[in-house]
């Protein structure tokens, strides 16, 4: 392992499938409310985009908030049970990320509050040994992908400098922002790609 490299993964649509749609469905049928009704009282940058950017700094101001904001009273195990209705692994993904975690350390990097954080083992059974206490949401680091800041507090807690970070991920605008601060990027299509882009990567800082 070389313990200067750090390797940063997305986890929707990257280690997991994830399909919002289903999960928006499920959430309707739990609150009685329509998916536009949803989008319009939570699913906006005023209410999920705004905890992912660490707007609540637990799990229970978060709840209260989205409680508040839909108004019905969502228990936690409902809410976590619809979003990981909405998550299958994608196993050749995950050997990727046990790869990278042979080559140096690996972190999770993923645009969610701090009701994901504190269960995302939970969610994410699949990634819990894997990544340990480096399960991390961006409400963690009070800034959310694609801004760059939340790159740059990544970078400062583990020490590490840009030249030395990979990072991948399924959207176009996150790989922009990792970029912009000098981290080696990889656009996220297949498990192979990956596979193939951590293996390059680690091999040029040999």
């Amino acid at each position: 392992m070389n313990e200067g490299l750090l390797f940063i993964f997305d986890m929707d649509d990257v280690l997991y499938d994830y399909d919002w749609s289903f999960r928006m469905r499920g959430m309707s049928e739990l609150t009685g409310l329509s998916i536009p009704d949803l989008h319009s009282r939570w699913w906006n940058g005023r209410g999920e985009s705004a905890a992912e950017a660490g707007e609540y700094s637990t799990a229970g101001e978060y709840l209260a908030a989205f409680q508040s904001a839909i108004g019905a009273n969502v228990g936690v195990q409902d809410w976590l049970r619809v979003r990981g209705s909405a998550m299958t692994p994608l196993p050749e993904s995950i050997a990727a990320v046990r790869r990278a975690s042979e080559l140096g350390q690996i972190t999770l990097l993923t645009n969610n509050g701090p009701l994901v954080q504190d269960h995302l083992a939970t969610l994410a059974p699949e990634l819990a040994d894997l990544f340990g206490e480096h399960l991390l949401t961006s409400s963690s680091y009070g800034a959310r992908k694609p801004d760059r800041a939340v790159f740059d507090r990544v970078l400062a807690s583990y020490g590490v400098e840009a030249h030395n970070a990979f990072f991948a991920d399924d959207l176009p605008d996150n790989i922009r922002g990792a970029t912009a601060v000098g981290i080696t990027a990889h656009l996220f299509t297949t498990p192979v790609a990956l596979l193939d882009a951590i293996e390059a990567f680690a091999a040029s800082r040999r």
